[in-house]
């Protein structure tokens, strides 16, 4: 079966039916991701070779735009886990690659830090810039509040940013959080930016502790990533509502 449908028949069999009551409900479209996930939808991008639909960017734009018509929230979800899952295809492993591909792993972004009073409902500080502290044993320790996170703890990982563990720089460092990392948490919703029901709330890390190996490219070299990646994915695929935290993340 071809992606566009695939697409049409999740669309008159799960989207179209929850849509409204995903809107004045603000609850999170499970079943419609989920309805994604089973038609090889969230795999789209994701390299045939690994089990994915091995399409590109023009694609996933397609199935935004008419996921983003009938449910903005689906659509918000989409727009995010397909940027997330450019960079996981770019620096990630096989193992979560091939997860992706089989509709079992929802990414999405962790990019934009809250300010420093807090503006997520949390203690004043919480959005000083989010920082990365090697621990012995090969462990880093993530500490910040990120806002606005599309699908916040629904996600089964987050592309996080950090200033860089070697410290002194002015760029950032990415990671790839999975969603039971210790010291994650997603205060109570609904809290974020974007369409009702896109579950954007804040997410923070007091600390999370991940191993080293969980950075994505090399230490400092987040920022380049972002802006090559990540940024032309979010300029190309359409979105119901702007989701600014990602918009100002990525410059």
């Amino acid at each position: 079966m071809s992606y566009r449908s695939a697409l049409a028949s999740v669309l008159s069999s799960a989207i179209a039916s929850s849509a409204e009551q995903t809107s004045l409900s603000a609850r999170f479209p499970r079943a419609s991701v989920a309805a994604l996930s089973e038609a090889g939808l969230l795999g789209l991008t994701v390299r045939a070779d690994l089990g994915g639909g091995g399409l590109g960017l023009n694609e996933a734009a397609e199935v935004v735009t008419r996921v983003s018509r009938l449910c903005p929230a689906t659509g918000a979800v989409l727009r995010s886990h397909y940027a997330a899952v450019a960079f996981i295809e770019e620096y990630g492993s096989p193992w979560v690659r091939r997860k992706v591909a089989a509709g079992h792993h929802l990414s999405t972004l962790a990019l934009a830090d809250a300010d420093a009073d807090g503006d997520e409902g949390g203690p004043r500080g919480a959005g000083i810039r989010a920082t990365a502290i090697r621990r012995a044993g090969d462990v880093v320790a993530l500490h910040a509040c990120k806002r606005d996170v599309v699908a916040a703890g629904e996600a089964d990982s987050y592309i996080w940013s950090s200033a860089p563990v070697a410290g002194g720089g002015a760029g950032q460092t990415l990671w790839l959080v999975p969603a039971d990392a210790p010291g994650l948490h997603v205060p109570a919703r609904p809290s974020g930016a974007g369409p009702r029901g896109s579950g954007a709330a804040a997410v923070y890390a007091d600390p999370v502790l991940v191993p080293a190996d969980a950075m994505l490219a090399q230490d400092d070299g987040g920022l380049d990533g972002v802006l090559s990646t990540v940024r032309a994915w979010l300029a190309a695929l359409p979105a119901a509502d702007t989701e600014p935290a990602m918009a100002e993340a990525v410059g």
